[in-house]
């Protein structure tokens, strides 16, 4: 599969209807579902993942082990969905590429804040007014702790998203911006060789 690109701008959200370790089965619009065809990536809940069959309400992805290891991809029941960007593709998010680097704990939700606690090896590459994809959807960071972010949720993406649904407690998929896990690899390099 090649690679692909998405902007964290959710254009739909999906009903998971029936899940297995290989698979999982989505409903969703018919405007959505007539955009998709076998091997079409699409991002749900943020992880880039190939359709594998579409039908009249729903389409069926295929699921890798590390998709499973490295997501809330089995406890998620609304999810957020997004094609891939294209050439003509207004980027009005940030550039996402669907590869979730690993998950967080709701600290704290309403609808205008989102506090997560995650692991210190994700929030190592967040920075004040820096992006990061939860769940999929762009978001800019309020504040990045040792072992917390903290992100503004604006009412239009609450209600849009599946932010609204989330609860204390639950876990979000996170993946960080790609730009920062490049700049500190060459930072470790330079000092390394230098």
């Amino acid at each position: 599969m090649k690679g692909r690109m998405f902007t964290g701008i959710i254009t739909n959200l999906g009903k998971v209807i029936t899940k297995t370790n290989q698979t999982l089965t989505i409903s969703t619009t018919g405007k959505f579902l007539s955009k998709l065809q076998k091997g079409t990536s699409v991002a749900v809940n943020g992880a880039c993942l190939t359709v594998v069959n579409v039908q009249k309400k729903a389409f069926t992805v295929d699921l890798m082990p590390e998709t499973i290891k490295r997501t809330n991809i089995l406890q998620a029941e609304l999810v957020n969905l997004e094609l891939p960007a294209t050439p003509q593709s207004f980027l009005s998010g940030h550039l996402v590429q669907g590869h979730v680097d690993g998950i967080g704990k709701i600290e704290k939700i309403t609808s205008q804040i989102l506090k997560v606690t995650t692991a210190p090896n994700l929030t190592q590459y967040l920075i004040e007014k820096g992006s990061v994809s939860v769940n999929g959807i762009s978001l800019t960071v309020i504040e990045a702790g040792k072992n917390y972010f903290t992100i503004g949720i604006i009412p239009h993406t609450f209600t849009q998203t599946n932010l609204h649904t989330l609860k204390k407690g639950g876990y979000i998929n996170i993946e960080v911006d790609i730009l920062a896990k490049y700049v500190k690899k060459y930072c470790h390099y330079s000092n390394f060789v230098s």
